[in-house]
């Protein structure tokens, strides 16, 4: 019986790989201008840290995570998302004791969720993140969504919508809860069973429901913007001030909650206007989170940050036919004829890959025609030709694959040669 890939799983192959590689890249070297810092975290942790940091009433933490029990009978969850264990990190590191603040850092790699796959959609999928701790500067809110504005505007995208939005502080988060309690409850009973729990619980989670997005009440439901205090209002207008500032098209959507508990004042997401690219247009999406840092027992600490996911940018990119310029090119191809030349190319490769180009040579014992083919389908740019009668003479052939001109070559100079004219 076949063994076949989980469901909500891809393998990512060769010629795949590559794209991948090159976003990484280009978000790292982004980061590194904003003076992020890298930090890695397991992949799994103690369960308690996600039922804290993300909040028991969202549909992570109710439906979505991967949990176990390890043999020491400890429940442990996959991490499901990437904010909770960074601060997790902060606090047990005590990186809020380091002189240069606020701490910004910026992670990469898998999350998994238990969620019905669909385009775009993983169970296991990468996400890209940022988040900045230890600043209540409005400014850093710009920064931060200048940060991931740029990823996506430096691989060529264009047909971008950045909404933007203010949860508030407690003050205006509680006056906001009892509005929705009260203008929800007359007909809650025609609302799903999640939008029932979350009623009582966290009753701006109503307006993230997807099954009743259409209801009626929902198009009526007091929007948080009405209860901002003077502080938190004075803070989002600054915010935006600051984004038009930095010249980035913005719209103030009052409708945008996210899906996470920790969020407070600005909540963002962009997404994708592209034809074609489907009804989940969100790409990227990130927020404000004042009282997360002191949820995992560390000092008072605001935090700001967003994440992207890979997968979907990838699918943004292919559906406004962006084609990105990865490396794949071959520097040189050793071809051979005869068994001692066939010995000596294994060293010529070495030496060629030891001084930083990128070389392959025949493994299969094939006929020229057939190297020639090989080196065409790796797209070497030079094919270096060594029979046994060239290597008695200590010399090799060197064809250029773009012009087609040969020139013979001593072999002790060989090296120097490929990495001269590559």
């Amino acid at each position: 019986m076949a063994i076949n890939i989980p469901r909500g799983t891809q393998d990512i192959l060769p010629g795949d790989v590559e794209k991948w590689q090159f976003i990484e890249e280009k978000a790292r070297d982004i980061c590194k201008r904003f003076n992020y810092k890298e930090i890695r975290t397991p992949i799994f942790e103690h369960t308690d840290l996600f039922l804290r940091g993300v909040g028991e009433t969202t549909d992570i933490v109710q439906k979505e995570m991967y949990t176990f029990q390890d043999r020491g009978e400890r429940s442990l969850t996959l991490r499901p998302e990437g904010t909770a264990a960074v601060v997790r990190s902060y606090v047990e590191n005590k990186m809020f004791g380091n002189p240069n603040q606020p701490t910004k850092l910026y992670y990469c790699g898998p999350m998994f969720r238990y969620e019905r796959p669909q385009a775009g959609r993983f169970r296991q999928f990468v996400q890209f993140g940022v988040e900045a701790l230890g600043s209540n500067d409005p400014a850093i809110d710009a920064e931060v969504i200048s940060l991931a504005m740029e990823i996506y505007q430096s691989l060529g995208l264009k047909k971008l919508k950045l909404v933007v939005n203010s949860l508030g502080d407690i003050d205006s988060r509680v006056a906001h809860r009892e509005a929705l309690i009260s203008h929800f409850s007359p007909r809650i009973e025609e609302f799903c069973s999640d939008c029932k729990s979350r009623l009582e619980k966290n009753p701006m989670r109503i307006l993230d429901c997807k099954k009743d997005k259409d209801h009626d009440f929902m198009q009526t439901a007091p929007s948080i913007i009405e209860y901002l205090n003077d502080e938190s209002r004075e803070y989002f207008e600054k915010v935006q001030m600051y984004l038009r500032d930095l010249h980035i098209d913005f719209e103030v959507d009052s409708g945008l909650v996210r899906g996470l508990d920790y969020y407070n004042h600005t909540a963002f997401e962009i997404m994708s206007n592209a034809e074609g690219f489907g009804a989940i247009t969100t790409l990227c999406g990130g927020g404000r989170y004042n009282g997360l840092v002191e949820e995992f027992d560390g000092p008072e600490t605001p935090g700001i940050g967003f994440a992207l996911s890979i997968e979907r940018l990838l699918a943004a990119l292919h559906a406004e036919g962006i084609e990105l310029q990865t490396e794949t090119k071959l520097d040189c191809y050793v071809a051979t004829i005869g068994e001692n030349a066939a010995e000596k190319s294994v060293v010529l490769v070495h030496e060629l890959r030891k001084a930083g180009l990128t070389a392959e040579k025949d493994y299969q014992k094939r006929k020229m025609k057939a190297q020639f083919k090989a080196a065409d389908r790796l797209q070497a740019r030079y094919v270096a030709v060594l029979g046994d009668e060239e290597l008695e003479r200590n010399v090799i052939n060197v064809k250029n694959m773009e012009t087609g001109e040969q020139e013979e070559v001593m072999i002790d100079q060989f090296i120097a040669y490929i990495a001269g004219v590559k």
